[in-house]
């Protein structure tokens, strides 16, 4: 009998087998009670003529799983949901095509198919909308999805079989494109490659998932514009997934755009781009701006009026480079980059204690002070071990109480990636499976505490810590991969060249093998997340999401910087200095306002100061010290070494911390950049409008009281606050109207002086980054 375009064949030999196949059939009626004797015959029949299917016919885990991702069936909204749909579960986006096997052809008694009648299987039925199905319609009668599930069926619905060959790779044409109008289309075209050497076109088979509104891509990956920008489309087939990138634009320049001349290699990477896109970039900063921007990066502070106007009276052509090196060089700088990591090691005062978290705080503060080179900085983490107060390293695993969470943060930490949709399934955007999971938490398996006492007020919370601890690895200890049920072997993300050596230290060959020269997944996540902070955006982003579905906006600036970082001992104020000296990083923040722009480093992002910063230059400006809970008058919000030192239930909350939390300073219960927030919200307009701490301030401030006396003139006055409120001169309109009123309503001085102050400080020069 004929078959599509191969043949089955139905022979004596093949009869013979009916009386072993039904014997098979006998151990599947054990776990299927309710499937009839008769359907079991049926199956046994269909399982004696499986294998004389021509080899070039059906393989379940290429055609027919291809399908059931094609249509969306296996995804976690539908069939691939933890508790599938409509009494169906399926493995999510097909990682277990064997249980998917069974589901389809022996639950509920096999009547999800019929093989006399493969028209008529509900598997058909449903996805065409033959009968109501709350999915809706996934494909058409006579469609290649409709097509190959009705074959399958009519062929006996063969399973999956063990020399079936995997996909290995995928190659996707084009992978990168910029398109023009008039053209707004590009067809993709995907090629597999199957572990047996062999190929196959695969493009209407591939799934296709936009980052954006931008594009709308059809079953048959033709991808076509919606409007203008740049997007990423995730293309699937099986277990393989590739990004490609396209770029919509409009019509080409006939002529080239005139780009700033570059300074280093990271402007040619950036300007290239720009050019391809025909992105015009925004001009350089002003002097004014430069000095304000380099402060508040490299220092967390606004420089003082006299600061400001020195840096704008030095004629030198290298001024910008002498001041980068003059605020590296200040305790401040330390300060910075200690806040920004005690957010991401979790620094704060439930779990540390307030002792430990200044313990914690001052090694780090330390650690960027002498410029420690980064490797050695985490090499020193992640081996930590011994009491968390004589050895402040080892409180990165205080917080982390299970192999778990140090597996997880670890691999967001040191190598940008989420490695918890792991936990459950295979990772549906990246290469990652649930046996890497628990193979890399393995490592962390034998990371164990010595709590000799815990002194802790809340006798009921159990995540509350207070007192000395020590950090050991025990001899033994493994993780249970939830997979297999078995104990997983320890091994590092990146396969059996990364297996962990037996009867040693993990963790000290975890931090050689995290930092070695040739791990390019860290010096790639520390280079990313150090432009993420100078640039307001990271080269990958979100900044710790490297994956094969997210790629970099300038793949090739990003290994440029991580080679450049490895070639300099990951020297962290060698990578800034690089970076700011840039024209890149020197753009204005106007010019063009799209994403599209912005993402492309074409203008600098606008973006609000931190709870910190803008705290601070309060305090700067009005000559006010802040006032913290705990802590000594005087302290500065960017020197705090943890969240809150005094509970809320001992003493409520000074109106400077208050300040803090309601603009978005963390509470430090998650690694990740993600926790702090630049919302900004109704409160924080209250706070800068009336806010108890704002008003006490202007109305005890020495620095405006004296401002205030008759000695000084009202361009003195207007020219001193503004220079160290916005680090410039007043505009001649702005002089002659509050000089104005100063001079007609003398009575009011000090109040107008106050005015003044508190427009400056709500004005958006003050507010934001610009």
């Amino acid at each position: 009998m004929v078959y599509g375009n191969g043949r089955i064949h139905l022979s004596v030999e093949g009869t013979k087998s009916l009386k072993k196949s039904f014997i098979t059939m006998q151990s599947i009626v054990s776990s299927y009670r309710t499937i009839s004797f008769l359907t079991v015959c049926c199956v046994a029949f269909l399982l004696s003529a499986r294998g004389t299917i021509a080899a070039d016919e059906f393989v379940f885990e290429r055609d027919v799983m291809a399908v059931l991702s094609k249509a969306g069936c296996n995804l976690g909204t539908c069939h691939g949901n933890l508790r599938g749909k409509g009494g169906l579960s399926l493995s999510l986006r097909g990682q277990d095509a064997a249980g998917d096997f069974l589901a389809l052809t022996h639950d509920l008694a096999g009547r999800r198919i019929n093989r006399n009648a493969a028209d008529e299987s509900l598997m058909l039925l449903k996805p065409v909308a033959g009968v109501p199905h709350e999915g809706g319609q996934r494909f058409q009668v006579g469609s290649l999805e409709y097509t190959i599930l009705r074959d399958w069926i009519r062929a006996g619905s063969p399973g999956p079989a063990s020399t079936s060959p995997p996909v290995t790779q995928l190659q996707v044409t084009p992978q990168h494109k910029n398109i023009f109008l008039p053209e707004d289309s590009v067809q993709l075209e995907v090629i597999a490659t199957f572990d047996d050497g062999t190929t196959r076109d695969v493009t209407r088979l591939a799934t296709y998932e936009a980052e954006n509104l931008a594009t709308r891509t059809s079953a048959n990956g033709l991808v076509e514009q919606d409007e203008f920008g740049e997007t990423t489309i995730a293309v699937r087939f099986l277990n393989e997934q590739l990004a490609v990138r396209l770029a919509f634009l409009p019509p080409s320049r006939s002529a080239s755009m005139a780009l700033p001349e570059p300074q280093n290699y990271i402007d040619r990477h950036v300007f290239g781009k720009l050019q391809e896109l025909q992105i015009e970039p925004a001009e350089l900063v002003s002097d004014s701006v430069f000095v304000r921007r380099a402060y508040f990066d490299l220092l967390g502070i606004p420089p003082t009026g006299q600061e400001a106007q020195a840096f704008a009276n030095d004629l030198h052509q290298d001024k910008r480079a002498r001041l980068i090196d003059e605020l590296m060089n200040r305790p401040e700088f330390a300060d910075q980059w200690a806040l920004k990591w005690s957010d991401l090691l979790r620094n704060e005062e439930k779990v540390m204690d307030a002792r430990g978290v200044e313990l914690f705080h001052s090694w780090i503060r330390r650690s960027f002070a002498e410029g420690q080179p980064l490797d050695e900085f985490v090499r020193e983490l992640v081996a930590g071990q011994g009491s968390t107060y004589e050895n402040p390293p080892s409180n990165y695993y205080r917080p982390l109480r299970d192999p778990l969470s140090r597996g997880e943060t670890t691999a967001r930490l040191f190598l940008g990636v989420r490695l918890q949709c792991a936990k459950c399934h295979n990772h549906p955007f990246d290469h990652w499976t649930q046996d890497d999971y628990y193979s890399w938490a393995g490592v962390f398996a034998r990371v164990d505490y010595e709590v000799p006492e815990n002194k802790r007020q809340d006798r009921l919370d159990k995540n509350e810590f207070v007192g000395e601890q020590q950090v050991i690895e025990k001899m033994e200890g493994e993780v249970t991969n939830a997979r297999t049920g078995e104990a997983a072997t320890p091994q590092f993300l990146g396969g059996e060249a990364s297996a962990v050596t037996p009867d040693a230290s993990r963790l000290e060959q975890l931090a050689n093998w995290l930092t070695s020269p040739a791990n390019k997944s860290f010096s790639q996540a520390q280079v990313n997340r150090i432009w993420f902070h100078l640039l307001g955006r990271g080269l990958v982003e979100p900044v710790d999401d490297f994956r094969v579905t997210n790629p970099a906006s300038h793949p090739e600036l990003l290994e440029a910087l991580a080679d450049d970082f490895v070639r300099h001992r990951y020297d962290v104020r060698h990578l800034i200095r690089r970076i700011m000296m840039s024209k890149t990083y020197q753009l204005a923040s106007h010019g063009s306002n799209d994403e599209f722009a912005t993402t492309n480093y074409a203008r600098t992002m606008v973006r609000r100061h931190s709870a910190e910063q803008l705290l601070d230059a309060q305090c700067q400006l009005l000559g006010m010290p802040s006032q913290f809970n705990g802590y000594a008058e005087g302290i500065r919000a960017g020197q705090l070494p943890g969240v809150l030192r005094v509970r809320l239930r001992e003493k409520a909350p000074s109106p400077d911390d208050r300040f803090l939390t309601v603009f978005g300073k963390p509470k430090r219960l998650m690694s990740c950049e993600c926790e702090r927030s630049d919302e900004t919200t109704l409160t924080q307009a209250f706070y800068l409008l009336g806010g108890e701490s704002l008003h006490g301030r202007l109305a005890n401030s020495a620095r405006l009281k004296k401002l205030a006396e008759p000695t000084n003139s009202s361009l003195e006055i207007i020219r001193e606050l503004y220079w160290s409120a916005l680090s410039r001169a007043p505009a001649n309109e702005e002089m002659n109207l509050f000089r104005r009123q100063l001079e007609t309503q003398p009575e009011e001085r000090e109040q107008i002086i106050q005015d003044l102050a508190w427009a400056l400080i709500n004005s958006k020069e003050f507010m934001f980054r610009h």
